[in-house]
This record gives structure tokens, C-alpha cells and sequence, in this order.
């Protein structure tokens, strides 16, 4: 058991070495939603490598996260940033807002025009894939 909390502890440091950098990136607003003056999290687009990696991850807010974790929660309406974000050209960003779209867009209409809309990279298509199936 002190294996696995070291593992974690040790995986959550390298994360928080990201912070300054993300910090920097996304001016101190939430990545997705641009809300400012609130608490930002390093969250992880999956699948989540091996080891943790600046490019995997991005800087959001507690209602992005938590409607992200809990999926009975999103509120569709919240989603509009989307129109913003998923033009993004930072990768795991751009992954991040397709997979957030493509769980709304039976409950929206605008998330299914905006997919159509976008155009995706093979690269960021396959991580889009891969983070489908590892359940995001």
C-alpha cells in the first residue's frame, strides 16, 4: 500500500512542476471555459501516459472538472465555451473540448455543428480515439 501512495505522491509532484508552465499558458484562466479567478487544477487528458507529460495536460476550473468527472452534472449551457476552446491549437485541449462535444451533442444541437465544423489532425483524431475507449 505504501508502494501505491508513493507512486501517486510522486506522479502528483511531477504534475504540480507543470503548474507555473500551465499557469503561464493559460494567463490563469481556465483553459476550457476562460473563467478567471478561480481555482485551477492540472487535469490530465487521457489515456494518461506512463509517466506525466506538460503535453497531456491542461489547466481547468472546479465546474469544468467536476462536469467533466461526473457526467449527470454537465450542464449543457456551461458547454458554449466550447465555440472557443476547441480552436485551440494545443493538442490535449483540442482533444479535451471534442470529447466534452461529443458528449453533449445528442443533448445540443450547436456541439454536433461545431464537430462538423472542426477539423482535426490524424494525431489528435487517434488521441480522441484512444481517450473514448479509455472511458473519458
Amino acid at each position: 500500500m505504501a508502494k501505491g501512495l508513493d507512486k501517486h505522491q510522486a506522479r502528483h509532484s511531477e504534475l504540480t512542476s507543470f503548474g507555473k508552465d500551465l499557469a503561464r499558458r493559460s494567463k490563469s484562466h481556465c483553459e476550457l471555459c476562460s473563467a478567471h479567478g478561480v481555482k485551477l487544477s492540472i487535469f490530465e487528458v487521457p489515456p494518461i501516459p506512463k509517466e506525466p507529460e506538460f503535453e497531456h495536460c491542461v489547466f481547468i476550473c472546479e465546474n469544468c472538472q467536476e462536469q467533466i468527472e461526473k457526467p449527470k452534472r454537465i450542464n449543457v449551457n456551461h458547454w458554449h465555451c466550447l465555440h472557443t476552446s476547441a480552436w485551440t491549437e494545443i493538442e490535449a485541449l483540442q482533444v479535451l473540448a471534442v470529447l466534452m462535444l461529443n458528449k453533449i451533442k445528442n443533448d445540443a444541437d450547436w456541439a454536433a455543428e461545431l464537430l462538423d465544423q472542426l477539423y482535426l489532425s490524424n494525431e489528435v483524431q487517434e488521441w480522441v480515439e484512444a481517450a473514448e475507449k479509455d472511458g473519458l
